[in-house]
């Protein structure tokens, strides 16, 4: 199977799995008690509600024509209102991991059925669908925001003044610091990426 057919399977899954990892944050966060992500019309597997021009088609098609080795995408952030949580700073951090552990689940499920088959071109894209999973997990649980590991440092962080000034900060140049990672630090993450990836499905990285 050649290279190009490929990455545009890994397209066409990282964008209903950034979909799926979306809707999971609007679930919790309706659960929790802020039904915002349902007033808003987000609170749905529909594509076009979660689709975000830029992040969904623009960025991977350009990742994928500028030959950048890896690929990424993101659905429309689903928003959500902190203050209608029950408990505001330990259900944020639920709001935030609910996504990535969506993605877990994929991922796990998907590589079970891996466990199971035989070695297929079949099999291939099935492992496309858990490496996509597992790496959208695992860079959304990166503590930078706007990520989702944002949202867990800060539920373990003591509330003092000092903390809340960094909290600000931090939140001001996230963007930055999140670039900066992207384009220099990527590559940290992607032993984990491969390690829990073998794990769930009993062979080597695809990557």
């Amino acid at each position: 199977m050649s290279t190009t057919i490929l990455l545009l399977f890994f397209f066409l899954v990282i964008v209903p799995s950034a979909i799926m990892h979306e809707y999971a944050h609007g679930w919790m966060a309706d659960k929790l008690g802020d039904p915002t992500a349902r007033y808003a019309g987000r609170l749905t597997i529909n594509p076009i509600a979660h689709i975000d021009p830029v992040g969904t088609i623009l960025l991977p098609m350009l990742m994928i024509i500028s030959n950048i080795p890896f690929l990424f995408a993101y659905a429309k952030p689903v928003p959500y209102n902190p203050y209608n949580l029950r408990n505001p700073k330990r259900d944020a951090a639920w709001v935030g991991v609910a996504g990535p552990l969506a993605n877990l689940a994929i991922a796990v499920t998907v590589g079970l059925m891996i466990r199971f088959l035989p070695p297929s071109n079949f099999t291939l894209l099935l492992s496309i669908i858990v490496y996509a999973n597992v790496l959208l997990m695992v860079f959304n649980l990166v503590p930078i925001p706007p990520l989702d590991g944002s949202k867990v440092l800060y539920a373990l962080l003591p509330d003092s003044p000092q903390m809340l000034r960094f909290k600000m900060l931090f939140e001001q140049y996230g963007v930055f610091f999140l670039l900066i990672f992207i384009f220099f630090f990527f590559q940290l993450i992607v032993p984990i990426i491969s390690f829990i990836y073998t794990v769930i499905t009993g062979s080597e990285s695809l990557f």
